[in-house]
């Protein structure tokens, strides 16, 4: 789809550079793509994966996540004990 948009060239061409995308066109559909896949991840982590909402925060930093790309490596820790929450029949 041909469209016209005004975009910020700062922005733009960092994201090119952080993507290595060779044209304005890949690097604004590889940013889509991400923001699309970081709101996808968001949502099943928030959703529990069957762990209670303490078990959760104790393993998932979400303020590192929620923010910009630092760069730095998001640390995940592992509960030495994970219970399941029974999922309710409809």
């Amino acid at each position: 789809m041909k469209m016209t948009m005004h975009i910020n060239e700062d922005i733009l061409a960092s994201v090119m550079e952080v993507t290595g995308a060779s044209t304005k066109t890949a690097a604004v559909e590889k940013a889509l793509t991400e923001m699309a896949r970081r709101h996808k991840l968001g949502s099943i982590l928030r959703e529990g994966m069957g762990m209670s909402n303490e078990e959760i925060k104790n393993c998932y930093d979400f303020a590192a996540y929620d923010a910009e790309d630092t760069g730095r490596r998001i640390e995940f820790k592992v509960p030495t004990k994970v219970t399941y929450a029974r999922k309710s029949s409809r």
